[in-house]
């Protein structure tokens, strides 16, 4: 197995794919490859004694930064729960991707 440069970043990955964390958001996919998706957490409610992603915002965008803001988002979302805003954003990744 060959291995990886020592400057290569590691993250954790969901079904093959690359996810990053920022406060309440996440970025699912590669920035390398022409789509990512955004999550962003915009509520969360409380299960016992830990904070639970309530209502999520999903966003298909392009990586492509030449494109204005408004231009990079394809599709967009609300989901109740991180289950299934991330299968939503597995799916819309794979076809996006899949096109291109």
């Amino acid at each position: 197995m060959a291995e990886k440069s020592a400057k290569e970043p590691q993250f954790p990955t969901y079904k093959g794919k690359p996810l990053v964390r920022c406060g309440d958001v996440l970025y699912y996919g590669s920035m390398a490859d022409r789509y990512v998706v955004r999550l962003e957490v915009k509520s969360k409610k409380k299960v016992k004694d830990m904070d639970v992603a309530d209502k999520v915002s999903v966003q298909l965008m392009l990586t492509d930064q030449t494109n204005r803001s408004r231009k990079q988002i394809v599709k967009t979302s609300e989901k109740s729960g991180l289950y299934l805003a991330m299968d939503l954003a597995d799916v819309w990744l794979r076809r996006a991707l899949a096109e291109t």
